[in-house]
């Protein structure tokens, strides 16, 4: 494991079958190199992606910045983007070596590479706050490649960052960690439904360091009812699909209160969970 300040990391890589613990150490190396080079930019990085240059000093900042541009989401910052990109960097490092099996859990933010024949199973949680998993995905690399990436984030109520829906768990599947972290925060803030049972509050009254001052941010949730809980997830899986049909993601899967629901690719790799 790998931790300074807000990165946790857990690094895994494999070379066969054997397991590599010295290139682990030689990542997680890279990996504090990584939020170094962001936090020089940090600044930058809070502001929304329309304001940031799309050519800044640094290709790892350049990187959370392409990503949310192409989730779209007008007031999401590079911030959205952190924890997969660094995920990212990390798991492309070890690759990069020859490494033919790589997992990087970034808090939560998951950066898979493969080399064929590996494969890898996925927990999905419906709750950010509950470790327990409900579903399980099966990740392999498709028989016309050698290797494959995918990218695993989830966002939701309760987790590391501010919400604005109600999704308590929006778990999004792309090719990069970087994407699927910027767009698992726009599904799961597609997930808001006005509601007497839910408390909003401007994000800097939350988080005085927030990177989204000024925009409403959800707090609490309690007595909703399945009409406004099936009407969150459709929402939140329009924008999904949205960005599946466009090619940014592979899938997705929102949970709301016990209510879930998921895209064609989720369905598709599901496995038992024993």
């Amino acid at each position: 494991m790998a931790e300074w300040g807000p990165m946790r990391l857990h690094i895994s890589s494999f070379l066969g079958k054997a397991p590599q613990p010295d290139m682990n150490l030689r990542a997680a190396e890279e990996a504090f190199g990584l939020l170094e080079r962001v936090a020089r930019l940090k600044e930058r990085l809070r502001k929304p992606w329309g304001a940031v240059p799309h050519d800044p000093a640094d290709p790892v900042a350049l990187k959370m910045v392409e990503s949310v541009q192409m989730v779209g989401q007008k007031d999401l910052t590079p911030m959205a983007s952190v924890a997969g990109t660094i995920a990212d960097g990390v798991a492309d490092f070890l690759f990069t070596w020859g490494m033919t099996k790589v997992i990087v859990n970034n808090g939560g933010d998951i950066a898979v590479r493969l080399k064929a024949p590996n494969s890898v199973r996925v927990g999905l949680r419906e709750n950010v706050e509950n470790d327990e998993f409900s579903r399980v995905l099966s990740l392999n690399v498709p028989f016309e490649k050698e290797g494959a990436a995918f990218g695993v984030a989830t966002s939701g109520l309760g987790g590391r960052s501010l919400t604005r829906g109600i999704a308590t768990a929006a778990t999004v599947m792309a090719e990069t960690a970087s994407v699927a972290d910027a767009a698992a925060t726009a599904v799961a803030n597609a997930s808001f439904v006005e509601s007497p049972g839910v408390i909003r509050q401007l994000a800097e009254t939350v988080d005085p360091q927030t990177d989204i001052p000024g925009i409403p941010v959800t707090v609490r949730v309690k007595d909703l009812d399945r009409e406004t809980r099936t009407r969150a997830i459709a929402q939140a899986l329009a924008i999904a699909e949205e960005l599946v049909n466009k090619g940014i993601i592979l899938g997705a899967m929102v949970a709301v209160a016990g209510e879930t629901g998921m895209t064609a690719f989720f369905k598709y790799h599901l496995v038992p969970t024993s």
